[in-house]
């Protein structure tokens, strides 16, 4: 007798209790996002989500497995939209200015709400304790990101001989640390256009050359879907 082909079992859509998870780590990050994280409680969560506290508790735990989630989600979704995207772009110095610029991109887009990467590390930086891991460990994954596509782009040719690889990765994330004061804080009108040149200079002392430098950044491409 001929094989009968047995039908594909249809994808399962998350569990209830995964997607109210999920609802309550999206209310979690908008709300550090602007208290930040040392601010989010059980029952400040139970009464955006307007969910029981003993409800928002069962899903996490404790309030210090709330914060880890939310720094986990906030990686992820940094994630999404700076680092996979980039990885479209040719190995090298392309692919570093478009690192540089979905970060940039990103900065923006946190001028009014906060970076949590950035209050993070003040609220935790002398707390040692799970938070501040896994706020370090997401920060030195990215930061490791980067510092390999200035490699690369020393590999390929696109970089002086000579160009220290640490120095300009050290000195690329100091430009979003500026931008995000310069803006946010001291709300400079100019801040953006002095981190791009700011950019630039690093580039160009380092030995990247003009045709490299005059090169179009290729325009943004997700190549996962967005959360």
């Amino acid at each position: 007798m001929p094989a009968t082909a047995v039908p594909a079992k249809p994808l399962r859509a998350p569990a209830k209790g995964q997607q109210t998870k999920a609802v309550i780590i999206d209310a979690a990050l908008g709300l550090a996002a602007q208290i930040g994280l040392e601010g989010l409680s059980i029952g400040a969560l139970a009464e955006v989500t307007q969910m029981s506290k003993s409800g928002v508790f069962a899903h996490f735990g404790s309030r210090e497995e709330l914060q880890i989630s939310v720094v986990r989600e906030y990686h992820q979704r940094f994630e999404q939209e700076v680092f996979y995207p980039a990885m479209s772009s040719p190995r090298g110095l392309p692919r570093l200015r478009a690192l540089f610029a979905n970060w940039m991109k990103r900065t923006s887009a946190e001028i009014d709400s906060g970076c949590i990467y950035i209050s993070g590390a003040v609220e935790f930086d002398d707390r040692p304790g799970p938070v501040r891991d896994a706020l370090a460990d997401s920060v030195n994954t990215w930061l490791a990101a980067m510092y390999r596509a200035v490699v690369q782009a020393k590999a390929e040719g696109h970089l002086g001989d000579d160009a220290d690889e640490k120095q300009m990765a050290f000195e690329i994330h100091a430009l979003i640390l500026a931008l995000h004061y310069e803006a946010r804080f001291l709300r400079a009108p100019d801040s953006l256009a002095r981190a791009n040149a700011g950019f630039d200079n690093i580039l160009r002392r380092c030995g990247a050359t003009d045709t490299v430098l005059a090169a179009p950044v290729p325009p943004a491409r997700r190549s996962k879907p967005a959360r």
